[in-house]
């Protein structure tokens, strides 16, 4: 029994993970600190460009 209880289990792991794989997270993908800093940086110098 414990043999036929450890092939179900590892077989209803993969079949866990590839479901998983098949559904992306809506999450938005993590952005640094500096790299906020250098795109609010960016975003700034394109305003005060187009404001002259």
């Amino acid at each position: 029994m414990n043999r036929k209880k450890k092939v179900k289990q590892t077989l209803k792991a993969k079949m866990k993970k590839a479901n998983a794989k098949l559904h992306k997270s809506n999450k938005p993908k993590y952005i640094s600190k500096a790299e906020r800093a250098k795109m609010a940086l960016a975003s700034e110098q394109v305003v005060n460009e187009d404001q002259t």
